[in-house]
């Protein structure tokens, strides 16, 4: 049982005194300092638990005037399920509870035909396009559309009463039934979309100062390859309310897809990011040679895996003269049929401009986005 909240009451003179009292900005509570811990996850595997039937009841009816009335035994109420709910609020697999997800057990029957309440399903939120799996891998369903559910465990039927077994020949039956038990089912459960964009580059490219500089996501950033080494989301916020998760994904090398350096970790993580962001250091000189690289690896992987919505993003243009940089950035734009956006992640420059390319990509593949259902997909 959840414990109620404590109150504190306050003196009404009080009351009155501290909604009047202007606060100093001095005295508000300054920011911690501290890192809290990213709690992003986009594969876990979970245990889901059916509710139990309740137990069916034996009883007799004692009248005044008729002691022996017959059995009015209740039955038992049926267990609750856990069903997953594909949800467009929720952005990562970090509110699932890794262990044991249980439904509620159906109460037992009563006297007086009573029966016994029915358990609560357990509806667990997940985010648009979780793919679940058998704990072998094999599919078993795709929650791409906002409100579709999966039933991952039948909770167990109730028990019958006594009273049900009432019959010519058995007026007085002693028995009834105990309550089934609930699926035990163990599922993998795999997200197909971590979020909206996903940066892809080399290590040290600057894919985590990016993301620090729009959003608010601290992930680590260091002068030494692989600092990333689980992606780390950040949420951006436009003016009109609406957010855009982007991914900062760790870096890549050439043969990933024979799974050197992070290899499949990082190529199965961009597969679900419906944009790409070629976060290119401009400023070295194997510049064009880093883009080859990462188009060969994703190719690789997938092939048409670089035919969605991409975008060059030019880093550390701070590095660079004027000429230089425009010479640089002419060639990228020459050579792939993508929008080239220089930045420098470290200084702001430019990022406004890589904003309005994100919203622009995210409304289109909004727009392709299918209408909520409230379908129940059934699980074996």
């Amino acid at each position: 049982m959840l414990g109620r909240p404590s109150i504190i009451f306050r003196p009404a003179a009080q009351l009155v005194r501290c909604l009047c009292t202007p606060v100093a900005l001095e005295s508000l509570k300054a920011k911690s300092a501290h890192d809290r811990k990213n709690t992003f996850s986009d594969w876990k595997k979970v245990r889901t638990v059916g509710g139990n039937g309740g137990r069916g009841c034996i009883s007799f009816m004692h009248l005044f005037s008729n002691p022996d009335a017959g059995p009015d035994g209740g039955d038992g109420g049926n267990g609750g399920h856990v069903l997953l709910q594909a949800e467009p609020t929720v952005n990562s697999l970090g509110n699932v509870p890794s262990t044991r997800i249980s439904a509620w057990d159906g109460q037992p029957g009563l006297g007086k035909n009573c029966h016994g309440a029915k358990g609560e399903h357990v509806i667990v939120p997940v985010p648009v396009g979780t793919i679940v799996r058998k704990e072998d891998g094999t599919f078993l369903a795709d929650l791409s559309v906002p409100g579709m559910m999966f039933l991952a465990s039948r909770g167990g039927a109730g028990g019958r009463g006594n009273n049900y077994y009432l019959s010519n020949e058995n007026r007085h039956p002693q028995i009834c039934q105990i309550g089934a038990p609930g699926e035990v089912r163990t599922y993998t459960l795999e997200m197909k979309t971590m979020a909206h964009a996903g940066m892809v580059g080399f290590p040290n490219a600057g894919k985590s100062t990016l993301l620090q500089a729009i959003s608010r996501a601290k992930p680590k950033v260091a002068a030494y390859p692989f600092t990333t080494l689980r992606p780390h989301v950040g949420i951006i916020e436009y003016d009109d309310y609406e957010q855009v998760a982007v991914a900062d994904l760790p870096g890549i090398i050439k043969g990933a897809h024979e799974n050197r350096g992070l290899g499949i970790d990082f190529l199965r993580h961009a597969e679900r990011c419906g944009c790409l962001l070629y976060v290119v250091d401009v400023g070295a000189d194997d510049y064009e040679e880093q883009l080859k690289v990462l188009q060969d690896e994703l190719e690789c992987y997938r092939k048409g895996f670089c035919e969605r919505i991409s975008i060059i993003v030019a880093n550390k243009i701070d590095l660079l003269e004027e000429a230089e940089l425009n010479e640089r950035v002419r060639r990228l734009a020459s050579q792939w049929d993508m929008p080239v956006v220089p930045i420098s992640a470290k200084f702001g420059t430019n990022v406004t401009a890589l904003l309005k390319y994100l919203r622009r990509s995210y409304d289109e593949v909004r727009a392709r986005l299918p209408a909520p259902v409230s379908d129940v997909i059934v699980g074996e």
